[in-house]
């Protein structure tokens, strides 16, 4: 019988250290993306004025593409041998995307913020496929483009619906 507190070791081909590497890389994607969706939520909850209608239902939906990547990226880690995040303490120690706890932001700074982390999410995401792609991690480097194109594409929205804003 197994050991039920044995440590996880799932099995994998990719060698120890560009494991970590890969699993550093993602988890810190996975803090971000947690931390913008929240923004995300955060900003659909709170935004008004003339465009009120037509932004609220664009970020709740960006909000529901962004979460819908972090049961993903939480899975590659686990593939790949390793852990990843385990609580709201665990993710605010690896984000790099800021919170926003202002009382009131503008409908046009909301867009600005948000096309900005989608932007520096894309960062992560493409110095993450270097990573992934000398680790050989060839199921995770085709998710990564996926997630990348997402990403640009929130920004794309992000960007021309502020420039009516």
């Amino acid at each position: 019988m197994a050991d039920p507190v044995a440590p996880l070791k799932t099995p994998t081909d990719i060698k120890s250290n560009a494991a970590k590497s890969v699993a550093e890389a993602l988890n810190g994607i996975l803090a971000d993306s947690f931390a913008l969706y929240l923004k995300t939520k955060n900003f659909h909850w709170h935004v008004s004025g003339p465009h009120f209608r037509d932004y609220h239902l664009m970020l709740d939906d960006q909000a529901t593409q962004i979460l819908g990547t972090t049961d993903a990226i939480a899975e590659r880690v686990r593939k790949t041998g390793n852990t990843t995040l385990r609580s709201i303490g665990d993710i605010a120690r690896h984000q790099t995307i800021a919170d926003n706890d202002e009382p009131f932001v503008a409908a046009a700074d909301m867009l600005n913020i948000l096309r900005d982390d989608n932007l520096k999410l894309v960062e992560a995401l493409r110095e993450a496929k270097d990573i992934v792609d000398e680790a050989k991690d060839n199921a995770t480097s085709g998710i990564l483009d996926d997630w990348t194109d997402q990403a640009e594409e929130r920004a794309w929205f992000l960007f021309e619906a502020s420039r009516g804003a």
